[in-house]
């Protein structure tokens, strides 16, 4: 199985641009004027501009009913501390402190868009600490 990863965005070159310095990730393809590719994570990353429609497809405004539900992406770090200055500097906002979990520590954050992501740091065995 191959996972694609696909957020719709109002601003191609505002979300690239923030995704790239919070992130670290690189700039791929473009897909004319509705669609970008980000590479540097396990999956490829498809910037949508919100309201074009799927690439390749008839235009059509998303309705985000059903099909298109809420997801978040969790970014597993070395160092959380860093890392979030690094998102927050790129234009993302925690919105909770950095908590600790048996598995490691986790901050949530919000995009200028509504999206959600969380930085992760797992100590030791990360999920396995906790996996039955």
């Amino acid at each position: 199985m191959e996972l694609l990863v696909n957020i719709d965005v109002p601003d191609l070159d505002a979300a690239e641009a923030l995704y790239r310095h919070a992130f670290g990730l690189t700039a791929g393809r473009r897909f004319g004027s509705a669609a970008r590719e980000l590479l540097g994570a396990q999956a490829p990353i498809y910037l949508l501009l919100a309201d074009a429609g799927s690439i390749g497809a008839a235009a059509q405004p998303r309705d985000y009913q059903r099909h298109w539900t809420p997801v978040h992406l969790d970014v597993v770090v070395a160092d959380i501390e860093s890392a979030l200055r690094t998102a927050e500097a790129a234009g993302l906002r925690a919105e909770t402190p950095i908590r600790d979990a048996a598995w490691g520590r986790i901050v949530t954050l919000r995009d200028p868009w509504g999206h959600g992501w969380c930085l992760l740091q797992f100590v030791g065995r990360g999920y396995d600490e906790i996996a039955s």
